[in-house]
């Protein structure tokens, strides 16, 4: 008998209904399984994902846990823009917190030096905000493509009583049954995009013609080349002495701190455009991240932190 051939299109659109309905499952546990949930939301094309998720997994009611913004200072105008209408559109509950105030209330110090970033400060502003609220799962973006130590999460992570991550403390999770039992202080880190690739989260955007910042489209900046990356000048990051400020057709892959998140020079202003330079790279979306090239485990450092 001969085997049905599907095609490549087929093929695609059956891969994401799969990634599509395992995330909303998973959003579903979190929301049976725990009384004090949050999603994390920095107006990035992860995050937009997860909330237009959960806006399909509980429809046709409103997203039943708030959606809370770690706001370094430091972040892109087009981002803070974005995130404000975005959010308003979907009639989700924002919280913001920032390092600012954490600054100010001396939990954590303002870096020294050359090419100071806030990135890594804002680990202890969430986990503040967490303590705050009282909050016993926080929703994340992560995806285990990403970086060699987010491949090591599951889709439910312990967190300890400091907010801290023990990769080799991970539960098993057959059968796609997750364990989110934890003590007073403790708490769970969800992943529902964790299958998904940069490729995938770009087909997906695509099929669901999901509105998204100008930042991930080609255009005109006013940039500098710092120990190879490339970062936008901007009132967060002048040029140092010895560099030139060049112009160039740039876009973003992932939008973070405007101090340490690396543009790639293209010429894509589409989403399509994207999906093809997307499956021809063979560069992941974080390596053009100032803050993952401090040292050769600085993300997993972090996420020991409390970083997601």
């Amino acid at each position: 008998m001969q085997k049905e051939i599907l095609h490549m299109s087929d093929y695609r659109r059956n891969t994401l209904d799969i990634l599509e309905a395992e995330a909303m499952y998973v959003l579903r546990e979190v929301a049976a399984q725990f009384e004090r949930p949050v999603m994390l939301f920095s107006g990035g094309k992860d995050s937009i994902i997860m909330s237009h998720l959960a806006v399909k997994a509980f429809y046709p009611g409103k997203i039943p846990f708030p959606l809370m913004h770690i706001d370094t200072g430091h972040n892109f105008e087009e981002t803070l823009v974005y995130r404000d209408e975005y959010t308003s559109q979907i009639q989700a509950n924002l919280i913001v917190r920032t390092v600012e105030d954490s600054i100010r209330k001396g939990r954590v110090k303002e870096e020294e030096g050359p090419n100071p970033s806030r990135n890594a400060l804002q680990t202890v502003t969430l986990l503040d905000a967490i303590n705050e609220f009282q909050f016993n799962c926080a929703l994340g973006g992560a995806r285990r493509d990403e970086e060699k130590a987010r491949a090591k999460e599951r889709f439910f992570s312990f967190r300890d009583r400091f907010g801290q991550w023990d990769p080799k403390n991970q539960r098993p999770e057959l059968w796609n049954l997750y364990n989110g039992l934890h003590r007073p202080g403790e708490h769970i880190r969800a992943f529902p995009i964790s299958n998904w690739t940069e490729l995938d989260v770009w087909q997906y955007i695509e099929r669901e013609q999901i509105p998204l910042p100008s930042l991930y489209f080609t255009h005109e900046r006013e940039i500098v080349r710092r120990q190879g990356v490339i970062l936008a000048v901007g009132p967060y990051n002048q040029p140092m002495n010895d560099e030139t400020v060049e112009t160039a057709c740039v876009r973003f892959r992932t939008i973070g701190d405007m101090t340490c998140t690396g543009a790639t020079e293209s010429q894509a202003d589409t989403i399509s455009d994207i999906v093809n330079e997307i499956a021809a790279t063979r560069v992941t979306e974080r390596g053009g991240r100032a803050d993952d090239k401090r040292s050769e485990a600085a993300m997993e450092d972090r996420k020991k932190q409390g970083y997601f």
